[in-house]
């Protein structure tokens, strides 16, 4: 088995790289969501800096209160018994894989990391279309019988992975769609794992959101954190939410976590447990970063459109998924390679995400347009038109302007490539 950096962090320490040698590259590879952290939550890691005990494996007992309360408030009664806290919901991710065992089935496209935890863990993943124009969770009606298929093979299948909202496509699943793969995860035994980091950052709150947690409890496993919705990344906080009856499990994932990570950090630990209590200003500041996210994203969104990308409206997170076929210039990493030493714009292919290399897929991160600095993101965070603001604008014009010079390459309009290599902006 041959193990490989993740694509995200790899895209972002090559742009890193790239903008200290002085290319301005317009960063849109990684899913960071490039917000500052809250005062309120600095506070109550300070408060909690002399707390240096290991603590339970589980998590504090405050923390897995606070999180059952957060998931009780959205219609999923929880007992704190059966919250597992862990460093980041990554880590419990592979945890869970680990703990589960067997074969999984992913959406395609999905998150990096899934299939290549489940190679970690020696898990053969199955990949699976989502229906059209959504993302996120695998059509329903094509699971069945690529597990029967690798059942009559003699593979052990156990789980099926979900992402509500998606990464990469930035899309939701329906409800039906949700609804269809809960009875598909009935008939063929499978334990669902859906991952919920982003849905608090819906664009529209009012989006019907169904978890497949509501209608199958007994078999399905949420994992969340607060690395996307409050931009605590580099805290490396997470929860998992068991299935009723779900104590078997929690023997297995304890046993996993002992042995990986003992315990998570106590000091934010503490702070988790006040973000997971969701006070107001907290609340407020989740609602602000919606808004941006949404409102940056959707004019990403329009930049490719202009040029005549097949790209989904963005529903939620910071993502967008274009595709660039119709400007026949090679698969994504072609695509890919061309955005970024010909154009300064920085995403990733979408054969990094389990897509058909084939396809001219991309995958958009916008959450690093806000700002370079503390006092922009905070500008941006609250201006009424962050569209507006100079150097939100200049990434933008920048975004446009390598789009539709890529555009030209394509008709055959542009006699020489344009030098990536040029002074680096104070602004984007």
């Amino acid at each position: 088995m041959t193990v490989t950096l993740s694509a995200t962090l790899a895209a972002n320490e090559d742009i890193e790289r790239r903008r200290r040698a002085g290319e301005r590259v317009l960063h849109l590879a990684f899913g960071e969501a490039g917000l500052p952290v809250h005062p309120a939550l600095r506070d109550k890691l300070a408060a909690a800096s002399e707390r240096n005990g290991y603590g339970p494996v589980a998590g504090a007992s405050g923390l897995r209160t606070a999180a059952a309360g957060y998931w009780t408030r959205r219609g999923l009664n929880t007992d704190p018994e059966l919250v597992v806290c862990g460093p980041g919901s990554k880590s419990l991710l592979y945890g869970l894989l680990l703990a589960i065992g067997g074969d999984i089935v992913l959406p395609m496209p999905s998150w990096v990391s899934y299939a290549a935890q489940a190679d970690l863990v020696g898990s053969r993943p199955i990949l699976v279309p989502a229906p059209p124009g959504e993302g996120g969770v695998p059509d329903p009606d094509l699971i069945a019988a690529e597990v029967r298929l690798a059942r009559a093979q003699g593979r052990t299948v156990s789980s099926v992975l979900v992402t509500l909202p998606d990464n990469p496509t930035g899309r939701l699943a329906t409800p039906a769609t949700v609804g269809r793969l809960v009875a598909v995860a009935r008939e063929l035994d499978l334990m669902i794992i859906s991952d919920e980091i982003y849905r608090d950052l819906l664009h529209d709150p009012a989006l019907p959101y169904i978890s497949p947690a509501d209608l199958a409890p007994e078999r399905t496993i949420v994992t969340t954190g607060l690395s996307k919705s409050l931009a605590l990344g580099g805290w490396r906080i997470g929860v998992a939410r068991l299935p009723e009856c779900g104590h078997d499990l929690r023997a297995k994932l304890l046993a996993v976590a002992s042995e990986i990570w003992s315990a998570p950090a106590a000091p934010v630990q503490e702070a988790a447990a006040y973000a997971f209590s969701e006070p107001g200003p907290l609340t407020d500041r989740i609602v602000r970063s919606r808004r941006l996210h949404g409102v940056v994203a959707r004019a990403v969104y329009e930049r490719f459109a202009e040029i005549g990308a097949s790209v989904p409206v963005p529903q939620g997170g910071f993502y967008i998924y274009p595709d660039l076929s119709h400007l026949r210039l090679g698969g994504a990493a072609e695509i890919t390679k061309r955005l970024l030493e010909e154009h300064g714009i920085g995403v990733l292919p979408g054969h990094a995400f389990g897509d058909d290399p084939a396809t001219a897929r991309v995958r958009v991160a916008v959450s690093l347009l806000y700002g370079e600095t503390t006092q922009e993101r905070l500008t941006a965070l609250t201006s009424p038109d962050p569209l507006q603001l100079p150097w939100i604008a200049a990434s933008l014009d920048h975004l446009s302007t390598g789009l539709k010079d890529l555009s030209l390459v394509r008709h055959g309009l542009v006699g020489e490539r344009r030098p990536a290599l040029v002074p680096a902006p104070c602004h984007g």
